[in-house]
Parts: C-alpha cells; sequence; structure tokens
C-alpha cells in the first residue's frame, strides 16, 4: 500500500513499527508524506509531552499504512503553532482548493474535505495550548459530522422516495393516458349509436306522421261518403213522407235524441 496523500493536518515523521502486521487504518488516514523517513532524534518526552501526545492521538488517531513488509505508523505532531502556522495553513487551502477543483458554492466533497483537514489542524492546535478547549471542539466536530452524515441519509433517502413518486407518476400517467384513450373511443361509439338512434327516430316520426296522413285522409274520404249517403237517403226520404209530417218528424226524432 502506498503511503497516504498529503493533508492540511500536521504530522511526524512516520516511524516503522514492525513487519508484516496487518494494515489497521484509523479515520485520519487520508493525506501524509510521499515518502516515510526515519525519524530524527528526540529528546525524552516529559510527562505533559506524553499527555498532550495521548490527548492528540484520542482526537486525531494516528495513522498506519505498509510498505511491503513494512509497517508504518504517523502521529499528529504535538509542536507548538505560531502564528505564522495559521497564516501558513490558510494559504495553503486556498492554494489546494484550485487544482482539486472545489466548487466556490454548493455542496463539495473536494471543498468539505480540505475544510475538514483544515479544521482538524486549528483543531490540533489549540490542543496543544489547551487540552479542555481542544476537546470541546473536537466533540463540536463529531457533532458536525453527524449532522452532515444525517443530512446525506435524509438527502440520499429523499431522492430515492422522490425517484419512486417519479416513477409512480409516470405510470399513473401512461395508465390515465389509456383510460382517456378509451374514454374517447367509448364517445365515438356512443356518439355514433346517438346518431343511429337520432336516425331511427327521424324515420319512425317520419312514418308515423305518413300513416297518420293517410288514415286522416281515408277518414275525411269516408266522412265525404257518409254525408253524399245522407243527402241521398234525405233526398229520398223526403220523397216518400209527405211534407207536413216532416216538421212534426223532425221535432220527434229530436225528442227522441235528447
Amino acid at each position: 500500500m502506498n503511503p497516504p496523500a498529503e493533508s492540511l493536518l500536521k504530522y511526524d515523521h512516520p516511524v516503522l513499527i514492525g513487519k508484516g502486521r496487518p494494515l489497521k487504518v484509523g479515520p485520519q488516514q487520508v493525506r501524509g508524506q510521499s515518502t516515510p523517513v526515519p525519524p530524527p532524534p528526540k529528546s525524552k518526552p516529559t510527562s505533559t509531552d506524553t499527555t498532550k501526545q495521548e490527548i492528540l492521538n484520542a482526537i486525531l488517531p494516528p495513522r498506519e499504512w505498509t510498505e511491503g513488509t513494512e509497517l508504518w505508523m504517523q502521529q499528529v505532531s504535538s509542536a507548538p503553532p505560531i502564528i505564522t502556522d495559521v497564516i501558513h495553513l490558510k494559504e495553503l487551502l486556498d492554494t489546494k482548493l484550485p487544482p482539486r477543483q472545489a466548487s466556490q458554492t454548493g455542496i463539495c466533497s473536494v471543498r468539505r474535505e480540505l475544510h475538514s483537514q483544515c479544521f482538524d489542524e486549528l483543531i490540533r492546535q489549540l490542543t496543544i495550548n489547551c487540552a479542555e478547549s481542544g476537546l470541546l471542539l473536537s466533540r463540536v466536530r463529531d457533532e458536525s459530522r453527524m449532522n452532515i452524515a444525517a443530512y446525506q441519509t435524509l438527502y440520499e433517502s429523499s431522492a430515492a422516495f422522490g425517484m419512486r413518486k417519479a416513477l409512480q407518476s409516470e405510470q399513473g400517467k401512461v395508465d390515465m393516458e389509456k383510460k382517456i384513450t378509451d374514454l374517447d373511443n367509448e364517445k365515438l361509439e356512443l356518439k355514433k349509436k346517438l346518431n343511429e338512434l337520432k336516425c331511427q327516430h327521424d324515420a319512425n316520426e317520419k312514418r308515423d306522421t305518413e300513416r297518420r296522413q293517410i288514415e286522416e285522409k281515408k277518414l275525411v274520404e269516408e266522412i265525404q261518403v257518409l254525408k253524399r249517403s245522407n243527402l241521398q237517403l234525405k233526398v229520398t226520404f223526403q220523397g216518400f213522407i209527405p211534407q207536413k209530417y216532416i216538421f212534426p218528424l223532425h221535432l220527434f226524432l229530436w225528442w227522441m235524441w235528447l
């Protein structure tokens, strides 16, 4: 495995800790020097330095990697920070953003990673000066990372939910279009049936009108025939009965009719 890449977090020189051991990658094993070199000789650490280093290792765990059969470890630096370290950190952050094509706005994983490294370096510097402040700031860092992870999970769930709803709406759209097509076809069939019923109604009405006219004509002709027959019978009847009996006979018939 290649050594970790360069990081904004300041580390000590890598140390060879063994051979043939399995690799253990800590949370901070993300950046490092390109080539491990033996550490320079150091003076015997005091109890205070040991305590600070333990706190730093708890907040920012050392990173390990293998080269062939050699296992190397690199701890965060416990060197006291100076004002130039902060200025150099800012310049280094501004220098690394453009080459990695970090977006200036919106969500950008590259920009977030570099700022996270910068924040870890600030925690390291503050922990060396005041361990309690470093521990509190690391707690704020962990809370922020937990919130970001929760937001990312929520976003992924929302995106999946939105995709499912989009697919459902697309399927619903297809079903609705099919239903509209079926209703249009049914509408055309009903219109066709309505036109047929109208034609049938018009034909029946025309046939009834013609039949009624024929029957009326027949009745008129029968009435005319009956009137002519009545007139002939009246003339014949008046020829057989004397004139003086006609008026009393009319009165009798009128009385019988009443």
